[in-house]
């Protein structure tokens, strides 16, 4: 059903095409400002100026801190030797059944 043309389309259409057919062989001038818009409009959509392209993409590279914890920016292939952190778990001296609260 997508590539079908509804009687009301298809009358838009027609209307469109002869309002625009009429203007251009009567006010040709008054057409010459909107389509160079247009157009201009048109080749920046299709060509964007190069300030906003990249010149030549390259990968993101991940950052130092990212590299480190997976040992590739070492070059030697390696994996990194993970580091000892200084906390460590203090065993509670508490009974956790009895105390523990209904709504948790």
């Amino acid at each position: 059903m997508r590539g079908k043309i509804t009687p009301l389309a298809a009358v838009l259409l027609t209307l469109a095409a002869i309002g625009l057919v009429a203007t251009l062989l009567k006010y040709p001038h008054e057409l010459i400002i909107p389509a160079v818009v247009f157009g201009i409009v048109f080749l920046l959509y299709k060509f964007p100026p190069g300030r906003f392209r990249r010149q030549g993409y390259r990968t993101p590279r991940p950052s130092a801190r990212d590299r480190r914890k997976t040992g590739s920016g070492s070059g030697s292939g390696s994996p990194a030797r993970r580091k000892t952190m200084p906390f460590r778990v203090i065993e509670g001296g508490r009974d956790d059944d009895e105390d523990r609260p209904r709504y948790h």
